[in-house]
């Protein structure tokens, strides 16, 4: 390990949660667009329904994308090292976002605009696919002895961070623009050029996320199977050949986590947002983004929480524990934000407590995955599990959760919540504890 001893642990702590931080600013600016800029602008006029309808169908390409990204990714990750693997990933991601910030509207090119929308969105998810699993061991791979859970955190920081900087940005510019979303998109500056300003600026911070990860050299570990001659040519083929087991446990692992997260992000912002028979709330759309920032302090704060209780009592019982949270967690629905009882105070301390529980649960995860696979295959089988997670516990969330409110109402989303924990809880009872695993040896 003579090279990383030569590297001051704070450039890897930045590099590991730059490039996180990156990818997930990139990623949730496309979220915020795709409610209140992408429908109008992207697609022809006429149901707006639909419309909005279409755009969300390409913001879940990019999840059908990640696994496509990790197995990409995860190829040459395994083959060629982490380093290089992370260089790619970003760029793909960094390239893909500025290009939608320049790309042509539906009044412009016709139905070319959401085709190359949803060309460059799939090129988001493939850059995320790969982006999380080089980070995750970039972290675990270099940190010193009994504080792997703690160094693994750092990457884990940038989905709040990202989700801090992309909804602050939007937030920054509704309001100083006037927007909104009943302006007219043929003069209101926000609809002419206000939108492309997140996009086209996220070029600046990869070229600062470049500038730091090319500076890092290979990790030890991976060095080490390279010289023992561990390495080998097909890294998909070998991974399901011989971790499946991990695979499976470790995509059920992040099944809740994903769950929590998009129904704290996603679902909860159309539902809190809208007057109907099933809420009583219809806060305005730039108030509910002050409200999910300010939840969103609590998921950073509790994530280095998390990596230090799990050096410190181990993967498995923090994990169990707070998993057994998110079950209570979703039996508080209908009490919390029910008909009746919701309020914008009890909306906020809704989205606090399922932000601190998202905090706690994920970050434990950039440690606990890749600590499943052994150092040959572990790029390629940490971003698969964490990555088909996603379809399971993201891409789906928001659509099932909207479709149980509207026919049972808000409690059936606790439910779906507290079952989704409930598949968690049985597979981390089934995965080993890997607190005490020597990674150069799994």
């Amino acid at each position: 390990m003579s090279d990383y001893q030569q590297v001051p642990r704070r450039r890897i702590v930045v590099a590991s949660m730059v490039g996180t931080t990156i990818e997930f600013f990139d990623f949730y600016i496309y979220a915020t667009a795709a409610v209140f800029v992408f429908p109008t602008l992207f697609f022809p006029k006429g149901n707006d329904t639909a419309a909005l309808l279409a755009s969300f169908a390409i913001f879940g390409v990019a999840f059908v994308a990640r696994p496509v990204g990790s197995m990409i990714f995860g190829h040459f990750g395994d083959r060629i090292g982490r380093k290089a693997t992370l260089v790619g990933s970003l760029l793909t991601m960094g390239i893909a976002t500025f290009i939608i910030g320049l790309l042509p509207t539906f009044s412009a090119v016709g139905y070319l605009a959401p085709v190359l929308l949803a060309l460059m969105r799939f090129c988001q998810g493939v850059g995320l696919g790969g982006e999380w699993s080089g980070a995750a061991l970039l972290a675990t791979e270099t940190a010193q002895e009994g504080k792997r859970g703690w160094a693994a955190m750092w990457p884990q920081l940038g989905a709040p961070l990202g989700f801090l900087m992309a909804n602050g940005v939007y937030l920054a510019l509704m309001v100083t623009m006037g927007f909104d979303k009943d302006s007219s998109p043929t003069d209101h500056p926000f609809y002419v050029w206000g939108w492309r300003v997140p996009f086209l600026a996220s070029a600046v911070i990869v070229i600062v996320g470049l500038y730091v990860r090319l500076r890092l050299t290979e990790t030890p570990v991976f060095t080490a199977a390279v010289e023992a001659g561990e390495k080998v040519r097909a890294p998909l083929a070998t991974v399901f050949r011989t971790s499946w087991r991990p695979l499976i446990l470790g995509t059920f692992i992040m099944l809740a986590t994903y769950t929590l997260f998009y129904l704290m992000t996603a679902w909860v912002s159309a539902y809190g947002t809208k007057k109907s028979e099933t809420t009583n709330l219809a806060i305005e759309a730039t108030r509910f983004i002050e409200l999910q920032l300010i939840a969103v302090l609590f998921f950073a704060a509790f994530v280095p929480m998390s990596g230090w209780l799990a050096d410190r009592l181990g993967r498995k019982p923090v994990l169990i524990a707070i998993t057994i949270g998110m079950v209570v967690f979703g039996l508080t629905f209908t009490k919390v934000i029910g008909p009746g009882v919701a309020t914008e105070g009890t909306m906020l301390g809704f989205l606090i407590v399922g932000m601190t529980l998202m905090g706690l649960t994920f970050g434990p995860m950039s440690a606990v995955l890749p600590e499943l696979f052994p150092t040959n295959v572990r790029y390629t089988g940490s971003g698969i599990s964490y990555n088909v997670a996603s379809i399971l516990g993201a891409a789906v969330a928001p659509f099932i959760a909207t479709a149980l409110a509207d026919r049972y109402g808000v409690g059936a989303v606790g439910h779906y919540l507290a079952v989704a924990a409930g598949i968690t809880l049985i597979a981390l009872i089934l995965a080993p504890e890997t607190r005490d695993v020597e990674l150069t040896k799994v």
